[in-house]
């Protein structure tokens, strides 16, 4: 599979969290929470985020434009509007060297506050610190919990410049483009944090294919086109031929020999409708369902072989006793699980994934 642009972060832990079965479906030898390693012990990556992600460190100059922006917009205006002692205090906390974290300020101090980032005035101000920029996430507690540090004392000047407001929106829809692989282009603006009219995003389109760094491309079963940045032409047009792009050649062992179970939040299904132009396959995550609404599992991912999906399995990880439970398995058609390679394939991948999460054995129930 294609390498990612940014790794979209979950706290949600059932077997694992949806960043590290990202990591381990394309990285030999991965280990849980390599990736916080990386962005908070060696600063090669830093989080921020509306939806949370972590991006390498040398791009943080073009997203402190979209901080600028977050800055005045009034989805958090409101915070230093209604709260300004609060975030005038934790400007005070940061600017003295600690690292806090919401739970280092007792319920019984703080003036209590009804919003889903938080619950206490010093929450939100802690957000909305981090979200214009004056923050940085230092580190991630057991529990997932945030720990912030002024941006200053922990992030080198190199990466704290300031790049142009069209610069930025150049690099970081170009960004979004070579993420998705084959985009569509929607949410730019919101992406942005500013507003682009659909005119205004065509006309960027019509530019980038006129001076050929983008390309357009079009796949049966979708309506309009989508693009790519040309680099990825030569891959793209391998693919077309049904040959495998130069590069692409597997270290170890290929999907065909093992499956990938895919994380939920994964960019190669990421756009539900091109997953299903692309592999007929229809993906809806089940934890946003109720149960009686929920057409397969709480937190089913989905089964990659070879170059299909070619199902789905409801998992849990049973920590007291150390087993990775397969609660339930669908496959698109029910003559795969007798076929002897998906078999081989499929077991291998869950020995894999029971050796990410350190489980000791592997029950199926389904």
């Amino acid at each position: 599979m294609r390498t990612m642009e940014h790794l979209q972060l979950d706290p949600l832990q059932i077997v694992a969290r949806a960043q590290d079965l990202a990591l381990q479906a394309r990285v030999l030898d991965y280990a849980l929470d390599d990736w916080q390693t990386l962005t908070y012990g060696k600063r090669r990556f830093f989080e921020w985020g509306g939806w949370l992600a972590v991006r390498p460190i040398e791009e943080l100059r073009y997203y402190r434009a979209l901080m600028r922006r977050s800055e005045a917009a009034e989805w958090m205006r409101w915070i230093p509007e209604q709260h300004p002692e609060a975030v005038a205090e934790m400007r005070r906390v940061l600017s003295s060297g600690r690292a806090v974290s919401n739970r280092d300020f007792a319920m019984g101090e703080r003036t209590r506050v009804d919003s889903y980032r938080g619950r206490k005035d010093s929450a939100i101000a802690l957000h909305y610190l981090w979200r214009i920029g004056e923050a940085v996430v230092v580190r991630r507690t057991p529990t997932f919990e945030r720990v912030y540090a002024a941006t200053e004392k922990v992030i080198p000047r190199r990466h704290l410049v300031e790049v142009p407001e069209d610069e930025a929106d150049d690099f970081l829809i170009r960004k979004s483009i070579a993420n998705a692989g084959l985009s569509r282009l929607n949410g730019i603006a919101g992406m942005l944090h500013r507003e682009m009219p659909v005119r205004d995003v065509r006309a960027w389109r019509d530019r980038g294919l006129a001076d050929g760094s983008l390309l357009e491309v079009e796949i049966e079963g979708l309506r309009q086109p989508l693009v790519a940045v040309a680099a990825d032409g030569p891959a793209l047009a391998a693919l077309a031929r049904n040959r495998l792009p130069r590069g692409w050649k597997p270290l170890e062992v290929t999907t065909a020999d093992e499956v990938t179970f895919l994380s939920p939040l994964d960019p190669v299904i990421h756009d539900r409708e091109r997953t299903r132009a692309l592999w007929d396959f229809d993906y809806k995550w089940g934890v946003y369902d109720k149960v009686e609404k929920r057409k397969f599992g709480y937190y089913d991912l989905p089964i990659l072989w070879g170059d299909a999906l070619v199902g789905r399995a409801d998992m849990k990880l049973d920590r007291p006793s150390q087993t990775l439970v397969v609660l339930n398995r669908w496959l698109e058609d029910a003559a795969t699980a007798d076929d002897p390679a998906f078999v081989r394939a499929y077991d291998a991948g869950l020995d894999r994934l029971a050796g990410l999460v350190g489980a000791t054995s592997v029950s199926s129930r389904g």
